[in-house]
């Protein structure tokens, strides 16, 4: 072993068949998991699989497993498990590789059409299939999200605001989507461009970070993946791949004003998150994103969907903060 590593990871390796490998770390993510690339010997292009570490108490690598297993049987493409100690926090998992969605686009932008193309398909995929045996996005779930925004964005911007007006307006908002969720789609919640993988060829989707999923609306993961936090899609691509999903999937009239309510329920949610990492898990990197977040937001409380919604933000978010796209921040 060639780097410190945390304890279970070197029994469970050798248990796995892996014990003679290089372990190679990967940078992290959001969250308190982290990863590994497991390389027999150590040479290049050799055999390799990831090792996930979720330890307990702060994660849980069971529902990953059950819904990796789920999208497998289903004949989605996430990482086949090798190996398991969900007591422990070890998941050893195929490896994907390298070729991430944002990182190919990053190099080859003239493929970015095509690309997003394969992930509009893949998402309609997934949501011609029954939804899988998981929990309902509820009413009470979602205003729990978006109130990250009124808990950690607005005290960092010292913003005295009608907390409970706020709630009232998401009520309001998010109550006329509910009956068009049954029976559901499942929904991974963070589909986009740095969860994708492309597993050779531009249109196949290796799909990663779904341990979240509910079931819930076919917009919440097209708006994910279409107002992307990470990354600028230029509004006439997001317009154009809208339509594709419209067109494979036959969504109602009303899906237009769902994408809207539901494009600024994750903005307003993300918004509070990037917030909360920099605050609370002292990852200031992420406040750097807010502004193109911000700009998503702004859009999407201009549909007359989120008419109460868009009067809140009028009446306590100051026209400075928000011109400045949720404002300046010192670290």
């Amino acid at each position: 072993m060639s780097v410190d590593l945390p304890a279970g990871i070197p029994p469970f390796l050798a248990a796995s068949g892996w014990g003679d490998s290089a372990v190679e770390p990967l940078p992290g993510d959001a969250s308190f998991r982290r990863y590994f690339r497991i390389r027999r010997g150590a040479v290049e292009g050799g055999a390799s699989a990831m090792l996930m570490h979720a330890p307990p108490p702060h994660e849980d690598p069971g529902p990953f497993l059950r819904i990796a297993r789920w999208l497998e049987a289903n004949g989605m493409r996430a990482p086949a498990i090798l190996a398991e100690e969900p007591g422990e926090g070890l998941v050893l998992l195929e490896d994907f590789g390298d070729v991430r969605m944002r990182d190919y686009l990053d190099e080859w932008p003239a493929d970015e059409r095509e690309v997003y193309e394969g992930a509009i398909d893949a998402l309609a995929d997934l949501h011609r299939l029954p939804p899988a045996p998981l929990l309902d996005y509820t009413l009470a779930e979602y205003l729990r999200e978006v109130r990250l925004f009124t808990e950690w964005y607005c005290p960092a911007q010292g913003l005295a605001v009608d907390a409970a007006g706020y709630d009232r307006a998401w009520e309001e908002v998010l109550t006329a989507l509910l009956p068009r969720q049954r029976p559901g789609v499942t929904v991974l919640r963070d589909y986009h461009a740095e969860n994708i993988m492309l597993l050779g060829h531009l249109r196949k989707q290796g799909l990663l970070d779904f341990q979240d999923a509910l079931v819930g609306h076919p917009a919440y993961d097209l708006v994910s993946l279409l107002q992307d936090a990470r990354r600028d899609v230029a509004p006439a691509l997001e317009a154009a791949m809208f339509d594709r999903y419209v067109a494979v999937s036959g969504a109602g009239p009303d899906f237009r004003a769902d994408y809207a309510r539901l494009g600024a329920q994750r903005n307003a949610k993300i918004v509070g998150i990037f917030v909360r990492l920099w605050q609370r898990d002292g990852k200031p990197r992420y406040l750097t994103m807010i502004p193109r977040v911000w700009a998503l937001l702004e859009r999407d409380l201009a549909h007359p969907a989120l008419e109460p919604v868009a009067a809140w933000f009028d009446a306590n978010i100051p026209p400075a903060l928000r011109e400045a796209g949720g404002g300046a921040w010192t670290l």
